[in-house]
């Protein structure tokens, strides 16, 4: 920041949130900005990350009407995207709620959607498509671990995505944390942005008992057959002790986005009833914004 940079104790009520878009190249960022711009954030895309305290400045100044600011920068601003974490920790010290979100996708999808839009890779050196990926993955993998939310666009369309960051973006911006309950499916791999992830394969199966085999978690049966058995008591209540302790801890650490991952083997029964009890227990104990995704259901 320069020397005539605002003092955080004068003006925090004015700084605007500073939403960081960032990630994989075809992982969705322009439709991320897209969406964003359309729910009232002022975007800058392709930004110097020189420039990003600079223009937060400017957003903060008095008489400015910017209050949610969002920077989609990359690996297209070649030798300036190594100065991004820098400009994060500035940003940071000097008051501002900065959130980093990530997107990212499977090497087999950007390869065709790379290969769809007939664009070269901003990564590739002249080693190919695949060596880009390699190679943007391994400049990105620091900035992923400091990301507040990791976005895997690698099922979603055009439409999915928007959906997706209208419901997470488009809530509160400060000082709430947003939990998304997620059920999923083991055989469909566990998701990537999940940051505490729970298996409960360890409960009998409702695919086995016939007359539930066609029903979903959602269904008051199978609830009621899940949450009957021995085990479920016992692993819930612990489980609803680990994430009382834990939601103000992250929230205290100034993380807003958290992703609670419960998975079964096909996510139909277990995980769903169980994601769905987790939710309520969030909704009816807690302040935080709880988002329930039922990321396999139907997919079977």
């Amino acid at each position: 920041m320069s020397e005539a940079s605002l003092e955080p104790q004068d003006v925090a009520a004015s700084r605007p949130v500073v939403l960081i878009i960032t990630g994989m190249s075809g992982a969705g960022r322009s439709t991320a900005s897209d969406t964003l711009e359309d729910l009232g954030w002022y975007v800058i895309d392709n930004l110097p990350p020189a420039v990003i305290g600079p223009v937060a400045e400017l957003a903060a100044a008095p008489g400015s009407s910017v209050t949610r600011l969002c920077l989609v920068t990359d690996v297209r601003g070649r030798e300036f995207f190594a100065d991004l974490e820098g400009a994060i920790t500035e940003l940071r010290a000097w008051g501002a709620d900065v959130r980093i979100v990530f997107l990212e996708a499977d090497d087999d999808v950007l390869v065709r959607r790379f290969e769809e839009t007939r664009r070269r890779h901003p990564a590739d050196t002249g080693g190919g498509l695949l060596s880009g990926i390699a190679a943007e993955r391994r400049l990105l993998a620091d900035l992923r671990e400091q990301a507040d939310l990791i976005v895997d666009t690698s099922d979603d369309t055009v439409h999915d995505l928007r959906d997706q960051i209208i419901d997470l973006l488009s809530g509160p911006t400060r000082d709430a944390l947003q939990v998304t309950v997620m059920s999923f499916g083991f055989k469909r791999g566990t998701p990537r942005e999940a940051d505490l992830l729970f298996d409960v394969r360890f409960l009998p199966n409702p695919h086995w008992v016939e007359e539930l085999r066609p029903l979903d978690g959602r269904d008051p049966a199978v609830r009621e057959h899940v949450m009957g058995q021995g085990m479920t008591g016992p692993f819930l209540a612990r489980l609803e002790d680990l994430l009382d302790v834990t939601l103000p801890g992250y929230l205290a650490e100034r993380k807003r986005y958290l992703t609670v991952a419960i998975g079964c083997t096909g996510g139909k029964h277990r995980s769903v009833a169980i994601a769905e009890h987790v939710a309520q227990h969030l909704s009816d104990r807690t302040d935080v914004g709880v988002r329930l995704v039922h990321r396999d259901l139907g997919a079977e």
